[in-house]
């Protein structure tokens, strides 16, 4: 069956080595699973949702989504994880997907639509999420304006092909492929705090415990 929206993707096959491994989604925050936060803000926005996780798959049942892990081998970065999900994508018939992080509990609740906006007219649609850089970013040195979050994006099934061999490649850095491609920009406020904040370390769990109450 051909599905009209993006089907959306949460990204959860890193390492998580800051956090000593394992799977960071299940941290707790106000009560509730980091990746319960992220799967409650995303459903309401896609057509369907899947979990991109390597390992043993059935430690995920709990969650009630297909788990699908990456086809590259040797943890290949969040490329690997698009690529996962669009290839799950195209199996259900869909044009694109959008990718969210497993560790990231308060992205835009309009992130779908806004990334959307965003690709009005592309070809094929490309869109990576940004916020402002602040001032102190500005005065480290960065010449952008904007911060990138490569891990939020709008992304096409039909270039997975071309995003296969580029990780085949050795390609890993996700905005060197979307710039090939021209991709686009979305702006999101960062105010009163970045909506893309993730969980690193213990100081950001007890920061976003702080930022839920």
């Amino acid at each position: 069956m051909r599905q009209n929206g993006p089907l959306g993707i949460i990204l959860a096959g890193g390492l998580a080595t800051r956090m000593g491994g394992g799977d960071k989604g299940r941290l707790q925050v106000g009560g509730c699973s980091l990746i319960r936060h992220v799967i409650d803000r995303l459903s309401p926005q896609v057509e369907q949702v899947a979990l991109n996780a390597n390992g043993e798959p059935a430690r995920f049942d709990d969650l009630g989504l297909p788990v699908i892990a990456d086809s590259i081998d040797g943890f290949a970065g969040p490329l690997a994880g698009v690529l996962a999900g669009l290839d799950w994508a195209a199996e259900q018939g869909a044009d694109s997907i959008v990718t969210v992080a497993a560790d990231t509990p308060f992205f835009p609740q309009d992130l779908v639509a806004r990334l959307s906006e965003s690709a009005a007219g592309q070809v094929h649609p490309l869109v990576l999420a940004t916020t402002p850089r602040t001032g102190e970013e500005l005065k480290s040195g960065g010449h952008r304006r904007v911060n990138r979050h490569p891990t939020f994006g709008l992304w096409p099934v039909a270039l997975r092909d071309d995003l296969r061999a580029a990780l085949q490649g050795g390609l890993r850095k996700v905005v060197l492929w979307t710039d090939q491609h021209q991709g686009r920009e979305a702006l999101f406020e960062a105010e009163p705090f970045d909506p893309f904040f993730n969980v690193n370390t213990l100081d950001d769990l007890a920061q976003a415990e702080a930022l839920l109450r």
